[in-house]
């Protein structure tokens, strides 16, 4: 869980958290025209780009699951969602795999790429969006928010070791963050995070700030990780925070593998964590694992909508009440915690993003 100091963590008193053609009267000059428009457009639209979802005239709810790839002969070095011709979505990588807040009815999708020599190749579909499967309040529009890509390249990421025990004060550990590996890794720039020493429940945390949006309501905090000890870890910690009008509202999520073995999620207001029920089954060692969680602020609460592990979704649906601060913020976070027999252990993070709206 983010804290800015020892002080404003002292708060949690327990273990934190996007042809037609005009008939012309010779028969042979329309089928010529036809032919050549056909062939352009086959090589304009799906040479090169791969869209495995959703699948063109489909059925689907918002958020909308966008998986797809390009190639080419040259590096692509650009990928892009439009959803009705607006950008929703942007990444620096040949694959995409996100969710997209859309609204109900039919929308229209294009996924674009370009790659070193200024190539463009594109895929373009429609399906209809049946409402949002977030929740039946949730009135969220197509998103065209800023959207927060591979959040583990990024520069100017904080820790501490103490700072995430009980009350803040937690024990000295030695831990690490070392960024841009290629392997294990999806991108070729994943991030290891490491935890040592030898006391028994020992934490570590980290986290980025990404400035702050007043107007954003709802999150998706989506993210790849892998461990190639899946016994070491106490917990994982995946937390969205976000500070305005004196309110801090903290999305602590944990995936709580020796305790209980489900989901647990953080009342902010009395410093508690909350168990969901939602089985957190023990990850596979050397295999990358996708999460995302949907989150949204509501009135003065915190509302944990649903959590997607591995394509397995399930909906949580718990809202808490937010406590007073000062600060000004949106960031993510994620935090290590070492079990009673207490190994070293590393956590390797990719494909970090968060969207808000």
């Amino acid at each position: 869980m983010l804290r800015l100091s020892p002080a404003v963590a002292a708060a949690r008193t327990n273990k934190k958290r996007e042809l037609g053609v005009t008939p012309v009267l010779e028969t042979q000059s329309f089928t010529f025209k036809l032919a050549t428009t056909v062939l352009l457009l086959v090589a304009a639209s799906y040479a090169g780009v791969s869209v495995s979802s959703p699948t063109n005239g489909s059925t689907v709810g918002s958020p909308v699951h966008v998986v797809a790839s390009s190639t080419s002969s040259n590096p692509i070095i650009a990928m892009k969602v439009y959803v009705d011709n607006n950008i929703a979505y942007s990444v620096s990588t040949a694959s995409i795999d996100t969710y997209l807040s859309m609204a109900s009815g039919t929308r229209y999708i294009t996924v674009q790429s370009w790659d070193s020599t200024g190539l463009v190749q594109k895929n373009s579909f429609a399906v209809s969006v049946s409402g949002s499967t977030t929740t039946s309040s949730d009135t969220s529009t197509t998103s065209t928010t800023p959207k927060f890509s591979n959040i583990q390249t990024m520069t100017g990421w904080q820790n501490c070791g103490a700072c995430a025990g009980p009350g803040g004060t937690g024990p000295t550990v030695p831990y690490s963050m070392t960024q841009f590996l290629s392997s294990p890794s999806l991108t070729g720039k994943a991030a290891q995070f490491w935890i040592g020493g030898s006391t028994k429940y020992a934490q570590a945390l980290w986290w980025k700030q990404l400035g702050a949006n007043d107007s954003a309501y709802n999150f998706v905090y989506d993210v790849y990780f892998y461990l190639k000890d899946p016994n070491a870890p106490q917990a994982l910690e995946f937390d969205v925070n976000q500070s305005l009008n004196g309110i801090k509202y903290i999305f602590g999520t944990e995936c709580s593998l020796k305790q209980t073995g489900t989901w647990r999620v953080w009342d902010t207001k009395n410093s508690y964590w909350v168990n969901t029920g939602v089985a957190c089954p023990k990850p596979q060692a050397y295999t990358w694992n996708h999460l995302t969680w949907e989150l949204k602020r509501v009135g003065s609460q915190t509302q944990f909508v649903a959590v997607t592990l591995n394509g397995v979704k399930h909906y949580i649906n718990k809202y808490f009440y937010s406590r007073a601060s000062s600060g000004h913020e949106i960031s993510v976070a994620f935090q290590m915690d070492e079990n009673g027999n207490p190994t070293q252990y590393s956590t390797w993070l990719d494909k970090v993003s968060l969207n808000y709206w």
